[in-house]
């Protein structure tokens, strides 16, 4: 009888722990898929947001709000320049012109002298790796 009851105990003490893991997994899962969710959600409102700027940035609604706020456009009469004293913009150093002896090379390459160039280095690969393996000793390479 003790046997039993004692097999009996143990038997709900690893039942509660089953089903207190069990428990914990399934609160953990909903809670992370409540966090997925939210942060779909949160994407699609950043992706709606944008698309808001976006409109309110264009041009004609720029010119639109401008005019409603009497401003319009400048014809070249009304335009003012103001002129600084001492002022001295910053201005790129001029490059010199290439001179006749500072010319690029022709560029005489043919495609097939490419081709002929690398079909040489692939068979001198082969050859180089048949030799190596053939010899029994280590594969040296050899640097271009």
């Amino acid at each position: 009888m003790a046997g039993a009851a004692l097999a009996l105990i143990v038997a709900i003490i690893i039942g509660a722990l089953y089903l207190a893991q069990a428990t914990m997994t399934v609160t953990t899962n909903r809670q992370l898929e409540e966090l997925v969710a939210r942060r779909a959600r949160l994407e699609r409102e950043n992706e709606q947001l944008r698309a808001e700027i976006a409109v309110l940035r264009s041009v004609p609604r720029l010119i639109t709000r401008a005019t409603e706020l009497g401003f319009t456009l400048a014809e070249r009469a009304q335009i003012e320049y103001l002129v600084v004293e001492g002022y001295v913009p910053q201005r790129p150093e001029s490059v010199a012109p290439l001179q006749a002896d500072d010319a690029l090379p022709a560029y005489d390459e043919t495609l097939s002298g490419w081709l002929q160039r690398q079909w040489e280095a692939l068979v001198q690969q082969f050859e180089d790796w048949a030799g190596g393996e053939s010899a029994g000793g280590p594969v040296e390479q050899r640097l271009p």
